[in-house]
């Protein structure tokens, strides 16, 4: 693709009442950028120190390019400051955790109880042998436990690998296989509207051939019929849990120790396992969480993502309770049992923060307003949106119909192997529909061209950052040629793999991928990933996948599929297909159109040029196809 190209710029903006800067953690956002750039480890030295740390860091920062040590020798535990910090400091019985079930059922935990239970699940998996570096894979829906177990984990330094509960055998195998997991925890069952979704016989299936596994760990949910425990291997979560102590201290962790690992889809069929460190990651969602956010002591927050995700790590889980906020978390889709059910909950619950996708926000606008309106939203004051662009008309009634014309909407950028926001508009800025914002302080981006150089405003490029930042990921866990290929595609910048553009006033429009991915709902889909699923069924040759934009999730995955001698296209083998892409990876990489095709565009090196299949599908210019085989 050309190195830079035009874009058409909206000028039109909205100015949020002058009591949100003035009252605002961060104040003016000029004024702590400017005191950021002058001297940038001073100023994470103070966000750190609000922090409790076992032993302090020698150093705030040792950069030796492209790889950066945060917080050098400082001692600490996630867990303590998300917790025991709390209830030392008298927010023992605040609420820190609220769930929601499908059938009203609510569950309700404070600081004191959540860390009671964090610490007898630490315990119980210490029974299990695991120990301080040990991985453990979570696979559970969006129940209290999941968290649980994610605090656990981190309470005695075992590595937590987290995944998503939509994913199917292949890819929890992949991903148990490389972490080598040795304890997997997960439930019998996710509750999605109304009916019984089984997950237990997938661990089942992606556990074969799975050989670092020992134990598996079992949340029974269904209480008519109890799936059956397989002692040789299984074990029931309470049951583990009642046996265990409710005292654990928590492991001194070094700051650069490892935290998780999060495996997200890239541009190869093979997922890329994210490492994230105890120290960097803990200041860097702490303070990303308090200044964007905005978060005070009487705030209910309510973040939709799943921990499954980077999203729900950074902002369900570390940053939130770190802070001491009042979190919400529910089983429940957007639209379920009505499409009023989401705006239920905030009158409900009395939510003042809500950070959601814009796939869930079109959602939304198409169904109505009557449904929102049917609720008081008065409770809101920020509203977020992460995961993709969020594109001008669904900033605008996001902005209108939920926030009443009044609350501020913070539009995210940032990546799981960033860790923490990169790039937003900071509370109480003038805000552009559109633009995601400016650099967060703590953070240098911009819109560069092949070389590095910034781009002039109205002019697309490479989306990329400066300097190094804490919670940065160390590298991509036993590949760290890949981990050195982000900060080696461009000269001197950490190349983020999305394509932008900035205005005149420097917000930056994130306008899409520059590689091989898709981006569905906000999730990042490889195409390798569902090309390589299609291609492992007995009658497809070759697969090709694209991305075709969709009004409600961003993007749909559009397959182009060659059949083997033998086989013939028909709607049957077009369901097999879809059916053998959902048990292989799971639905939410289910191609929504499959196209049967006699070739598909190829260089004369063999490599499949997708920009050409989605040229046609658009109807666009596929541009250059001068190295086209044929």
């Amino acid at each position: 693709m050309a190195d830079d190209f035009s874009v058409k710029l909206t000028e039109k903006y909205y100015t949020p009442d002058p009591s949100y800067r003035q009252n605002s953690w961060i104040g003016d956002y000029q004024e702590a950028y400017d005191e950021f750039r002058k001297d940038p480890e001073a100023f994470w030295d103070r966000v750190a120190r609000e922090l409790h740390w076992f032993s302090p860091y020698a150093k705030v920062r040792e950069w030796k390019y492209p790889y950066a040590r945060w917080f050098v020798d400082g001692k600490t535990n996630i867990t303590f400051n998300c917790l025991d910090r709390h209830v030392q400091n008298g927010l023992r019985n605040k609420v820190a955790l609220i769930w929601k079930g499908e059938d009203d059922t609510e569950r309700i935990y404070t600081y004191r109880q959540l860390l009671r239970e964090v610490m007898r699940v630490a315990n119980g998996l210490k029974t299990l042998g695991v120990e301080k570096g040990d991985r453990v894979c979570i696979y559970m829906p969006m129940v209290p436990e999941q968290i649980i177990s994610m605090l656990a984990c981190a309470r005695i330094g075992a590595v937590h690998s987290v995944v998503f509960g939509g994913f199917g055998a292949a890819a929890l195998n992949s991903r148990i296989t490389g972490a080598e997991a040795k304890v997997v925890i997960t439930a019998d069952v996710t509750f999605r509207r109304g009916k019984s979704i089984p997950l237990k016989h997938i661990i089942e299936e992606a556990i074969i051939n799975a050989p670092s596994v020992e134990h598996v760990v079992v949340l029974r949910r269904e209480k008519t019929q109890p799936v059956e425990i397989h002692k040789e291997m299984e074990i029931d979560f309470y049951d583990l849990v009642h046996a265990a102590g409710t005292e654990c201290e928590p492991e001194v962790m070094d700051a650069e120790d490892p935290l998780f690992i999060l495996y997200t889809s890239g541009s190869t069929g093979t997922p890329k396992g994210i490492v994230h460190t105890c120290g960097g990651y803990m200041v860097g969602t702490y303070y990303t969480t308090k200044t964007v956010f905005d978060i005070k002591d009487n705030d209910v927050y309510w973040c939709t993502a799943d921990p499954g995700w980077i999203t729900g790590h950074s902002y369900v889980v570390y940053g939130p309770l770190s802070l001491g906020a009042t979190i919400v978390i529910t089983e429940s889709p957007p639209d379920y049992p009505d499409p009023g059910a989401y705006w239920r909950m905030v009158e409900e619950f009395g939510v003042t923060i809500l950070y959601t996708a814009p796939t869930a926000i079109r959602m939304f606008m198409k169904l109505g307003e009557q449904w929102p309106d049917k609720s008081n939203l008065s409770s809101l004051r920020i509203l977020g949106s992460v995961g993709e662009p969020l594109n001008p008309e669904a900033f605008e009634w996001y902005y209108r119909v939920i926030g009443k014309n009044r609350c501020p909407v913070v539009d995210t950028w940032w990546q799981t192997e960033t860790g923490m926001h990169m790039v937003t508009t900071m509370i109480g800025e003038r805000m552009y529909p559109g633009f995601a914002g400016k650099s967060i302080p703590g953070v240098v981006a911009d819109v560069v061209d092949k070389n590095g150089t910034p781009v002039a405003p109205g002019t697309g490029g490479f989306l990329a950052i400066r300097d190094p930042w804490p919670s940065m990921m160390r590298t991509v866990y036993k590949d760290d040629e890949r981990y050195r290929k982000y900060w080696n595609t461009i000269p001197n910048w950490y190349a983020v793999g999305d394509l932008a553009v900035k205005n005149k006033e420097g917000y930056i429009m994130v306008l899409g991928r520059s590689d091989d991915l898709i981006v569905v709902a906000g999730h990042n889909i490889g195409t390798a990933e569902v090309e390589s699923a299609l291609v492992s069924h007995k009658a497809v040759a070759e697969a090709a996948v694209i991305g075709k934009p969709d009004e409600v999730k961003g993007n749909i995955i559009k397959a182009f599929v060659i059949l083997r001698v033998g086989h013939t296209a028909s709607d049957k083998l077009k369901n097999e297909l879809l059916y053998h892409v959902r048990i292989t990876l799971g639905p939410i990489a289910m191609p929504a159109e499959i196209d049967f095709v006699a070739t598909l565009p190829k260089t004369r090196s063999g490599k499949i040029m997708r920009r050409v299949l989605k040229a046609k599908e658009m109807g666009m210019d596929p541009g250059d196809i001068s190295t086209l085989d044929d």
